[in-house]
């Protein structure tokens, strides 16, 4: 393959383009970007809106080319889905991990009072963030997140546009590829199967034993499955490419 396709990797909440550092290893064969997101990472301090985010989306698209495989983590994912809507010329295929579950107002209302809880704990607290982090991913990942800086402060401006954000709608309007990945332990699960009936050209996989941390905590697992769907893209127009192995397959009940 002279020009594989490349691959763009966004962020969760509160984290950073840096997170993504395993899967950029693993996916080395590829050109990857992992950019931060409008009050992340490096660019703290900025507001985040859903259209600043799928600027810096479609930006960093621009610069590996001008087409990616678009992956994308829970909010990233999020984000994913609708840069994917709003530009299908630009995204060869789609990857969600942990991100099929709808973010209604009474979902975002209990997240915000646990974030309230967070943000009022101190660094060294037991069930602060950075403690948080460190306990459940793997220094080569907690690390270099911790050094960009946890993003607290873009909460509220996160919830406040995904208050009126429709993934499952984002999905419907994209006619490509699409791979959304949970682990078979993360609460994001409930509204899987809607989910999946949304890709027009694609499905659900589940990993099990995993959580919603399964791109940070199974790189190697995930890694391969981006590489089996750029794989796929590199050799299949994305608004033309039949199911191949996407089907929806791999729920393990849990």
């Amino acid at each position: 393959m002279d020009h594989p396709v490349p691959v763009v990797l966004i962020h969760g909440i509160r984290l950073s383009g840096g997170c993504w550092q395993q899967q950029q290893r693993l996916l080395s064969s590829r050109t990857s970007i992992a950019p931060d997101l409008p009050g992340h990472g490096a660019r703290r301090g900025e507001v985040f809106t859903l259209d600043a985010a799928v600027d810096a989306v479609t930006a960093a698209i621009d610069r590996v080319g001008g087409r990616a495989v678009v992956v994308g983590h829970s909010l990233g994912g999020y984000v994913a889905a609708d840069t994917a809507a709003r530009h299908p010329e630009k995204v060869a295929a789609l990857v969600g991990f942990g991100c099929t579950l709808t973010p209604n107002k009474a979902l975002l209302r209990v997240f915000a009072l646990a974030d309230l809880g967070l943000a009022k704990t101190s660094d060294s607290a037991p069930w602060s963030m950075r403690r948080l982090l460190r306990r459940a991913l793997p220094a080569e990942i907690a690390e270099p997140v911790l050094d960009a800086g946890i993003a607290q402060g873009a909460v509220p401006a996160v919830l406040e546009s995904l208050a009126t954000f429709d993934p499952v709608d984002a999905l419907r309007k994209y006619p490509g590829r699409t791979a959304l990945v949970n682990g078979g332990r993360d609460h994001f699960r409930l509204g899987e199967r809607r989910f999946a009936d949304a890709a027009q050209n694609g499905g659900i996989h589940v990993v099990p034993g995993a959580g919603h941390f399964l791109p940070l905590t199974h790189g190697d697992v995930c890694a391969h499955i981006i590489e089996d769907v750029a794989a796929l893209a590199d050799v299949t127009p994305a608004t033309t490419a039949s199911g191949g192995c996407l089907n929806r397959v791999g729920f393990d009940g849990r």
